[in-house]
């Protein structure tokens, strides 16, 4: 009987922990506020902003939210939802406090920095929050561009996933004059100066001597666009080939680092797929490949693969990226040729004979690999292998969970 009883325990404590993994790969801000009314319009700004994104693919967060009256008198000010953007963005902090940590920061004060911060449009210390816990338990919230004001209060828990998100109502908005500072609208936005400023200026300095590459460029700013800049480094090393181009290859290459959609981050993560480019014209796809693993993203092609190291912007409906190499289109150039296979060992004379399966096998078997995706079929093999093994594997879990469920079941009879 006591054996039984330390296997059903066991059983018990594996099935807790599996269902831990399963349960803890995220949260979902617009499900979290949705049972809450009175933040309604707290969380329709966070989706129209874009905001409710970038909270969902982060793991530690806190949500300093506020309700319908602070969001009304928020927008009286009429904000535009750029500068909106900016404002929501100084209210998600990138730690963890739950309502027991509030009352517990070591010394009283803490300094947390925010999603603002993380954007590299605040400057200095402006992108900061100071919370403070006040003698009697009140705990209060203010910007640090804000001359040591915290007139702002801890109302109430909303939500706790404990360590993950933290959603906690604050008694108003927090004022800062850089987040509240009016933001240029898509169409003001120079796009060749931003890359310019952050190490992608060969590259902007080519855009901009090719005016029929940049007036693309400009004509699909307002509609959503994405830029996916190459570093000096590698782009200066580039330009000997860029120049063997002719003129209208010349517009395809650098039309080619452009997506006339907006892509933040996280929609980059979580679409991974062909993408098509602003080069793509009927027969000539010049599209890539955007594949992810873990919080790396990757672009494609069959010539070379590259890695985005940077975002230089990210406020709809434009982003800009940097990226580690220059990404080459199949259109434009050819693929490393394939190695040869090395020839097949001559069988020794007294050697067993191989069965015709084996033979078959060994014929079947692909040759050394190139370092140039270019030999891989568009079905590569790899990945769809990767897919299956996912599929298989989430459905194991699926198969295991039933299987321990019923398991206990029959034990407790």
């Amino acid at each position: 009987m006591q054996q039984r009883q330390q296997l059903l325990l066991l059983l018990l404590l594996i099935f807790s922990l599996f269902l831990v993994f399963q349960t803890s790969n995220g949260h979902n801000i617009t499900r979290l506020l949705a049972k809450h009314p009175s933040l309604s319009t707290f969380n329709h700004y966070l989706t129209l902003t874009h905001l409710a994104q970038e909270i969902n693919r982060r793991t530690t967060i806190t949500v300093l939210a506020l309700d319908n009256a602070a969001m009304s008198s928020l927008l009286s000010k009429n904000p535009s939802i750029y500068t909106m953007k900016n404002i929501l963005s100084l209210h998600v902090l990138l730690d963890y406090f739950g309502a027991k940590k509030l009352h517990q920061i070591t010394d009283g004060t803490a300094l947390a920095a925010t999603v603002f911060q993380a954007t590299g449009v605040a400057p200095g210390v402006s992108g900061f929050v100071n919370i403070t816990d006040f003698k009697g338990g009140k705990v209060g919230f203010g910007a640090e561009d804000n001359g040591g004001s915290l007139d702002s209060f801890f109302v109430k828990s909303v939500e706790e996933i404990p360590y993950n998100i933290s959603v906690i109502q604050i008694s108003k908005a927090l004022p800062s004059a850089v987040a509240e500072a009016p933001t240029p609208g898509p169409s003001e936005l120079n796009i060749t100066g931003i890359m310019s400023a952050h190490g992608c200026k060969v590259f902007a300095d080519t855009l901009l001597a090719n005016p029929e590459a940049m007036g693309t460029y400009e004509d699909n700013i307002n509609g959503g666009l994405t830029v996916f800049c190459p570093l000096d480094d590698a782009f200066k090393a580039f330009l000997p080939k860029f120049k063997n181009l002719t003129a209208s290859g010349k517009e395809s290459f650098l039309e080619f680092f452009g997506v006339p959609v907006y892509q933040s981050l996280s929609m980059l993560r979580s679409n991974n797929g062909q993408m098509n480019t602003l080069a793509t014209d009927g027969a000539s796809k010049f599209d890539f490949t955007v594949q992810n693993e873990g919080e790396e993203v990757t672009l494609k092609t069959r010539i070379n693969t590259v890695k985005i190291t940077g975002t230089l912007l990210d406020e709809q409906p434009v982003a800009i990226y940097t990226i580690d190499k220059v990404l080459m289109p199949r259109e434009l150039f050819k693929a490393a040729p394939t190695p040869a296979p090395a020839p097949a060992p001559v069988e020794a004379a007294d050697a067993p004979k191989a069965s015709k399966s084996k033979s078959k096998s060994k014929s079947a078997a692909p040759g050394p690999a190139s370092d140039s995706p270019a030999d891989s079929p568009d079905g590569d093999p790899a990945d769809q292998a990767a897919d299956d093994n996912a599929a298989v594997s989430s459905k194991g879990r699926r198969f295991v969970a039933v299987g321990l469920s019923s398991l206990l079941v029959l034990l407790l009879l």
